[in-house]
């Protein structure tokens, strides 16, 4: 057996001439390379015969195992000092690769070997004294002159240190998933809790903005201010939110193709109000063939958007803001924004991707939190496309995005903009819309919106099970549902509400400061109708809620007039 051992390890070749023996076929020829490997301390070396019986069992394989030669040899099969879960394990494991009935034991460690296809394997040793650990193991068929397996050769080593740095890694990233998990939900916890104050204040300046008798100059100018730091804030709050989930990689998108023009319109009509209040020129393209790329619609707008905004703040007065799009890697297109602004250096341009960095504006007029571009850079890049800059001191900047080109859908429907809901003549039937909130401020702030409107009549229930009841005895023909309430979530009593016959029809729009995109998602997966999130934007809220009333009117066909009544 160790003959066939030493034979087993290649001699190396003679010199050019051949007389002269080099010195590792001198150290095979003596024996030395043979000893110092049997003798190693290091790794367990362990030969069997053709039946699995161990007939070698060197120094290291004493060492790391605790038995002694003698006891082993002619005695035990390999597989005896394993695991025998892990053997029996393998078998299967085996059986199931080949297709063919590995009974357990040494056979299953040797089956490869046999069949000279090279094995490395993992399984636990058990020592002498009871103790176990982890081992590599390598096994190779012994074999005699005509071809015949005449035994195996296993050479094992422990495997302690990395099974032991793998798991410290694996229990770090475990760790550090988890600290990523509990900043995104804690950052939308405080986003909630922010966004719940400012739906009050925000509500509130703007009712009073548009109130009767409206505001004299100087409450206009206060009410302005207002407005102005609780918008920005919102903002704060938003680009806060966004950049935590994109780095936690819970930012959610959609791929579909998206129409350019149309989202450069949207784009357009929100922003070109501002610039002309800053005496700042637009000129936008003109898309004469219809242009599709692959990406989320919303998170496109909301890229375009902030790179448009910051062409406007960041130019001079009486300066310009310049779309363009052109062809850019292959099947991409680029769209760039420049301005006629300042410009950046070369050290700026470097640091324009920090977060938090402002890049020396921070002792400007202009407001800014130094996250936008930071966002703004990761959702292109979530989305498959690139972006850049490029930029001139005294001169101004430009930005561009690239995205991949998209197919044209087969289809494409546009839902045209609904006109408003005309006058209810007097005397006419009054709409009822029930609020399920348990927020005094945000009952009150909706109760003077539906003031405003005289075809509708507000009731209100403070938890999720009193709306139930008044949905049920009340048939409203919208409910408003806030999402964390006392007793049962907003969620599970519209799903009590969608589950019964007599308030299935209701619409339920969901109107809660609970603003991170996938609760948005699962709110309308849920069922909800619409999902509004606070602060409240005026327009908005209105918005849905006549396409509410509209629905309800279509789904009900002719119901029964309602005057105003009293909760009791």
């Amino acid at each position: 057996m160790l003959e066939t051992i030493k034979d087993a390890v290649p001699a190396g070749a003679g010199n050019a001439g051949g007389t002269e023996v080099q010195r590792p076929q001198a150290l095979l020829q003596t024996g030395v390379l043979q000893n110092a490997i049997l003798t190693s301390a290091n790794f367990s070396i362990i030969a069997t015969d053709e039946k699995g019986v161990i007939q070698l069992f060197n120094v290291g394989a004493e060492r790391m195992l605790g038995y002694g030669a003698a006891e082993v040899i002619n005695r035990i099969s390999p597989s005896d000092l394993h695991d025998p879960q892990e053997v029996m394990a393998r078998a299967r494991a085996l059986s199931l690769e080949l297709g063919t009935n590995i009974a357990p034991g040494f056979e299953a460690l040797a089956f490869k070997a046999s069949r000279e296809i090279e094995d490395i394997y993992e399984l636990t040793y058990v020592c002498k004294d009871g103790g176990r650990f982890p081992a590599v193991v390598s096994i190779t068929a012994l074999r005699d002159d005509d071809g015949n397996i005449i035994g195996y050769l296993l050479i094992g080593t422990n495997n302690s240190v990395r099974k032991r740095v793998e798991l410290e890694r694996n229990e770090a990233m475990a760790a550090a998933e988890k600290a990523n998990r509990a900043k995104t939900d804690f950052l939308a916890s405080m986003s909630h809790e922010l966004r719940t104050p400012l739906n009050a204040i925000l509500g509130f300046a703007q009712l009073l903005e548009s109130g009767s008798p409206p505001p004299t100059s100087t409450q206009r100018r206060n009410l302005d201010q207002i407005l102005k730091a609780g918008w920005y804030l919102l903002e704060l709050i938003n680009e806060i939110l966004d950049l935590a989930l994109i780095e936690s990689g819970k930012a959610t998108l959609s791929r579909e193709p998206v129409a350019l023009a149309a989202v450069m319109l949207e784009c357009r009509a929100m922003i070109e109000p501002q610039a002309h209040k800053r005496g700042i020129g637009m000129t936008f393209p003109r898309f004469d063939i219809p242009c599709f790329i692959n990406a989320d619609r919303t998170r496109v707008k909301q890229v375009l958007i902030n790179l448009l905004f910051n062409a406007i703040k960041y130019n001079r007065p009486g300066g310009s803001v310049a779309v363009e799009y052109a062809p850019g890697a292959p099947e991409s297109i680029r769209i760039s924004v420049t301005d006629t602004g300042a410009g950046l250096s070369a050290e700026q341009l470097a640091q324009l991707y920090q977060p938090f960095n402002r890049l020396g504006k921070e002792s400007g007029a202009e407001e800014g939190t130094g996250i936008g571009l930071v966002v703004t850079k990761r959702l292109v890049e979530l989305m498959g496309g690139t972006m850049g800059a490029d930029s001139v001191l005294g001169q101004g900047s430009v930005f561009w995005i690239e995205m991949k080109l998209a197919v044209a859908p087969q289809i494409e429907v546009r839902q045209a903009g609904r006109a408003a809901l005309a006058q209810v003549p007097d005397g006419a039937a009054l709409r009822t819309l029930l609020y399920v909130e348990d927020n005094p401020a945000n009952l009150e702030l909706v109760e003077q919106l539906v003031a405003r409107r005289a075809d509708l009549y507000l009731l209100s229930a403070a938890d999720g099970n009193l709306g139930i009841e008044y949905a049920r005895a009340y048939q409203p023909e919208v409910i408003l549902m806030d999402i964390n309430l006392p007793g049962i979530s907003g969620t599970q009593a519209m799903q009590i509400l969608r589950a019964d016959p007599a308030t299935a029809h209701i619409p339920i729009i969901a109107l809660s400061a609970n603003a991170v995109p996938r609760d948005i998602e699962n709110g309308l997966a849920a069922g909800f109708f619409n999902y509004l999130t606070k602060p409240i934007k005026v327009e908005q809220f209105m918005d849905a809620l006549d396409a509410a009333l509209e629905f309800s009117q279509t789904a009900s066909g002719t119901r029964p007039e309602r005057r105003r009544h009293d909760a009791g």
